[in-house]
Formats: C-alpha cells, sequence, structure tokens
C-alpha cells in the first residue's frame, strides 16, 4: 500500500491517527479487506510513537472498523456487508418484486451518482476510469460474460467514487455486494440477449463520456437509461428463459408419450 497516510502535524494523539483512518475508511480510500503496513512503517507515516499507534489501532478494533488476524496483519473489517444482512440479502434474492425494487432503486441513485460524477470528478478519478474503460473494451473483445460483468460492476463503483458522497459511496457498494456475493442468480441473463454486449459497451462509453465532459444532465440521462435497459433486458431474458423451458418439457412430454395423434390426423 503507497503512502496514504499523512504525518500527524499537531500534538500527535492517538484520537488523531484515530480520526485519520477514519475518515479514510468513510471516504472510501481504505476498502474492506484492505491491509494496513506493519506497525513500524504505519508509525513512520504518521510519524507518531509505536505506543501511540497501538493504542488507536486497539480503539479503532474495538469499534468494529479494524480487525487483526494472528500472524496476518490488521485489515479494514467489514462494515459495508452489514447494510444488508444475510436474511435480507436471502430474502431478496427469493422474490422478484425485491429485484425489482432493487433495479429501480439503482436507475435512480445511480442517475444521481453520475450527475455528481460530471459535476466533481478530478483528474485523477478520470484516469481511473479511463483504465476502467480500456479493461471493458478488451473484456468485450474477448467475449468472456464473467469478465465483462465484473469489470461493469467496477466502473459503476468507479462512478459512484467520482461523485464524492460519502452516502452514496457506501449504499451503492452495499448494493454492488449483492450482485458480487451472487443474490442475483440471474444477472448475467442480460448479457444473453440479443445485441446486448454491444448495447451494454456503448451505455458504459455514454456515460463516462458525459462524465468527462462535465455534463451532469447528459451523465444522468445516461446512467439511467442504462439501467433502464438492464431493467428490460432481463425481463426479456427471463421470459424467453421461461418459454424455452415450456417448450423443452412440451417436446419431452409428447417424446416419452409417443405417437399419439389421431387417427384422423394420420389418414
Amino acid at each position: 500500500m503507497s503512502d496514504i497516510f499523512s504525518r500527524i502535524e499537531h500534538s500527535r494523539t492517538a484520537d488523531e491517527v484515530v480520526q485519520q483512518i477514519e475518515s479514510l475508511i468513510l471516504e472510501g480510500v481504505l476498502r474492506t479487506g484492505d491491509r494496513l503496513p506493519g506497525e513500524r512503517e504505519l508509525a513512520r507515516q504518521f510519524d507518531v510513537s509505536r505506543p501511540i499507534l497501538r493504542d488507536a489501532l486497539k480503539a479503532l478494533e474495538g469499534r468494529g472498523l479494524l480487525t487483526t488476524k494472528a500472524g496476518g496483519g490488521t485489515h479494514v473489517a467489514d462494515i459495508i456487508g452489514q447494510l444488508f444482512t444475510k436474511p435480507v440479502a436471502d430474502l431478496i434474492s427469493m422474490h422478484r418484486k425485491a429485484v425489482a425494487d432493487y433495479l429501480e432503486y439503482r436507475r435512480e441513485i445511480e442517475g444521481i451518482a453520475a450527475e455528481y460524477a460530471a459535476r466533481r470528478a478530478t483528474l485523477e478519478d478520470l484516469a481511473l476510469l479511463d483504465r476502467i474503460m480500456a479493461r471493458m473494451d478488451e473484456a468485450h473483445r474477448t467475449g468472456d460474460f464473467d469478465d465483462e460483468a465484473e469489470i461493469d460492476v467496477e466502473f459503476h463503483q468507479a462512478i459512484c467514487e467520482c461523485a464524492h458522497n460519502i452516502l452514496l459511496l457506501h449504499t451503492l457498494r452495499s448494493c454492488y455486494r449483492l450482485l458480487s456475493e451472487g443474490v442475483f442468480q440471474n444477472r448475467l441473463l442480460v448479457f444473453t440477449v440479443p445485441g446486448a454486449r454491444e448495447a451494454l459497451l456503448a451505455q458504459h462509453k455514454a456515460i463516462h463520456a458525459a462524465v468527462k465532459a462535465g455534463d451532469p444532465g447528459g451523465a444522468r440521462q445516461a446512467a439511467m437509461d442504462h439501467m433502464i435497459y438492464v431493467e428490460r433486458s432481463m425481463a426479456e431474458a427471463e421470459r424467453s428463459g421461461d418459454w424455452q423451458r415450456v417448450s423443452r418439457l412440451r417436446l419431452r412430454q409428447r417424446s416419452e408419450a409417443g405417437d399419439t395423434e389421431p387417427a384422423r390426423k394420420r389418414s
């Protein structure tokens, strides 16, 4: 991990170390599972004594923000997943209306995030988006659905980070967490719709272009149009899947039943 921690300028107390690490977690710089540097290096970056650092880390661990693994160092705790507890996630996965509401929520919130991103993205944010888009182009070229789906989520997370709004960041991250944990088993269905891969790539490029151009209204509309397309395509894919399932059952039933057509049809 590069030097993301700043030298404590004033009294060099444990409270100041705590506040800086808290801010980095809150702003999404430190993410779930990130490992902090070793004690000696971390004390050097903060320019505090190791006893002060230990007190700070102990306080953060006591509040559930950090976790220490025996022989494995200190890591950022899994606090994002707690926004959707497992019982809630299980309910969402089992009820179609909940899935529809999830997509509806994302449509509106991602529109806001893209609008804010167009207003607030820094040069560093845009450089990160450029790299993600290049990887998305490559995944599209190779035609790997899993890669495309993974980079799709990464792209939306980056747009959210560009919005520089803490609540948007953590609520949307919790939504994406549901995807990464497989709560929506049918999330790859959208890629099976004819022409969907090309359409999705074009939509992501439109969001990217509007954010880079500093066009808040255009970015918001592009993000919402994208989610509307995802909603419709998933519904279409599910209907198509149901039709195929019924067709297979009909074929199997009639094959097993044998030729039972009425005699008058054979004449």
